[in-house]
């Protein structure tokens, strides 16, 4: 018996949607991505658990993903597993705390926070990913950050098949950085948010500044995956871009947003490639032109 029907027999007396020979451009943002043997959509942590130790007994390859809001996924076929974990999306309340799934979107999470008359986390609505996402790269908005509100996590050991406890501090946060983006073993299950006791009348009216500046700067109409560059040190990162005269600049369906040169988008029919090649353009031109190395900040998953 191959890994694809020790799997999907797996899924059967799980709590988890499994499908084969699937495209993976609709499960991204950036509606960029070939196919893979099996996908896997968990519906629960012990079902994840329990797949990522079937996965490793096989010796089967696998990526994980949330939302794909952050990632541009190559268009090879991928000889593994693919798993997604949007279907563990709970989130629950206790007092001035939050307990959010990994999977749980962070616009859903913040509207429950809205809800519940919980401030703090009015700069993560609008952000398109997942809250395992945001802590795996301390997301962050309008002045507001995944480390402002986080409290702790629960985590997957790969290598033991154990769960474990990080309090804020052993969370490593840097600026889109955390422990996890050093740690492949680790996988986020889910989170504490401390928030605080606020109006909802106010968190809402923030909420809503937030999103309209995001529709009125962001080319949110076009398939994306978000900012690509971290910002830099003391500079913008998309002024940068747009000093260098790149804005507007295209590769194949790839274009630097002409709303806002930080933005790649999919004017359509871009391509793995197309993408990538603009990338490294935009690197090369603005080292030439500055002196600076931009760094990415989308996750390229190359196989």
């Amino acid at each position: 018996m191959n890994h694809i029907n020790t799997i999907s027999d797996y899924c059967k007396n799980k709590r988890c949607i499994v499908k084969i020979n699937e495209s993976l451009k609709d499960y991204t943002t950036f509606k960029i991505g070939g196919n893979t043997e099996v996908l896997v959509l968990p519906q629960d942590k012990e079902s994840l658990i329990d797949l990522i130790r079937i996965i490793k007994e096989n010796n089967t390859k696998y990526v994980l993903i949330g939302n794909g809001s952050n990632v541009l996924i190559s268009e090879n076929h991928f000889d593994g597993a693919f798993i997604i974990t949007s279907g563990m999306n709970g989130i629950m309340c206790d007092n001035d705390s939050i307990y959010a799934e990994c999977g749980a979107t962070l616009n859903r999470t913040a509207n429950f926070a809205k809800e519940t008359c919980l401030s703090g986390l009015e700069f993560a609505y609008g952000i398109p990913g997942t809250v395992g996402g945001a802590v795996y790269m301390n997301a962050g908005a309008y002045g507001g950050q995944m480390s402002d509100v986080l409290y702790s996590s629960d985590y997957l050991d790969t290598g033991s098949l154990e769960v474990r406890t990080l309090n804020l501090q052993e969370h490593e946060f840097a600026y889109r950085k955390s422990i996890f983006d050093e740690n492949n073993d680790y996988i986020i299950l889910s989170s504490v948010l401390k928030l605080k006791r606020g109006e909802k009348s106010e968190i809402e009216a923030l909420m809503a500044k937030n999103i309209a500046a995001r529709k009125e700067k962001q080319p949110l109409e076009y398939p994306s995956a978000g900012s690509v560059f971290k910002r830099g040190n003391g500079y913008y990162t998309a002024k940068l871009i747009e000093d260098c005269g790149l804005k507007g600049c295209q590769f194949g369906g790839a274009q630097v947003s002409e709303k806002h040169a930080g933005f790649i988008i999919n004017k359509g029919g871009a391509k793995f490639s197309d993408v990538v090649n603009l990338i490294e353009h935009i690197k090369s031109v603005v080292l030439d032109k500055t002196g600076i190395n931009i760094e990415c900040e989308v996750k390229i998953i190359n196989f």
